[in-house]
């Protein structure tokens, strides 16, 4: 076992995208290693392009909940419907709401009315107002497990596949008591810079990180060139988490 992540730091780290029972049985062993206990994988992929990988779908969240409850971790999952929401609540611990969604505001209405925690995702071109404000949706429906995910704004520079606000992080967490995650796999679409990003996100008062891990990259069905590898992740895990504490 690898030390525990350093003060209340928490890591979400996992696949894109569920593709089968095995890869995300080995992804998660691998991740417990390191004493990550919240695995983010998708079931339902909402892509631009229709003919792109759009997840498993039901067939992913049934791999979910026997992952879940061989391993006891917690599943951070993306839900695009409400339709699916009584299925989801059977396996996944934290609904997420994409970036798409972030406007949608009767599936927002809808996960007010439940408890568990919903990890809502800033929409691509989003102010920081809009964004607590479609949390507000939520809230008022009597929630009050709520995160707020930055994971970049749409920006003319194509150095990063979106533009991370570092600023964003430390408004909500000087105006609201809303925790924070950041998502540096879809802010930044490139795992060169990700340790010191990460830092910088932390240094800016992020609760946590999320991060997309895969067994063999180039293979995976969707954001091949985001999700690190095994090796990639140890490298990342060691400059971020363990030489903070050294």
């Amino acid at each position: 076992m690898k030390d525990s992540l350093a003060e209340n730091i928490f890591c979400m780290a996992g696949p894109c995208a569920i593709e089968n029972y095995s890869m995300m049985e080995r992804i998660t062993k691998f991740l417990l290693s390191y004493g990550i206990t919240v695995i983010r994988a998708g079931a339902f992929k909402p892509r631009t392009a229709c003919s792109s990988f759009q997840g498993l779908g039901l067939q992913g969240l049934e791999i979910l909940k026997q992952i879940k409850v061989k391993y006891d971790i917690r599943i951070v999952s993306e839900i695009v419907d409400a339709k699916y929401l009584d299925s989801m609540l059977q396996c996944v611990d934290i609904l997420q709401v994409g970036a798409r969604n972030m406007y949608n505001y009767e599936l927002l209405k809808e996960l007010g009315k439940v408890q568990v925690p919903v990890l809502l995702k800033r929409g691509l071109c989003a102010t920081v107002r809009e964004f607590i404000a479609a949390a507000e949706y939520i809230l008022a429906g009597g929630n009050e497990n709520i995160l707020l995910c930055e994971r970049g704004v749409r920006s003319f520079d194509n150095c990063t596949r979106n533009l991370l606000d570092i600023s964003c992080v430390a408004i909500i967490k000087k105006e609201t008591r809303y925790p924070v995650i950041v998502d540096i796999s879809h802010s930044l679409g490139r795992k060169d810079i990700a340790p010191q990003v990460a830092k910088a996100a932390i240094a800016a008062g992020a609760d946590g990180i999320m991060i997309e891990v895969h067994e063999h990259p180039k293979t995976a069905l969707s954001d091949k060139e985001q999700q690190m590898d095994f090796e990639e992740f140890d490298n990342f895990y060691r400059q971020v988490y363990l030489e903070k504490k050294n």
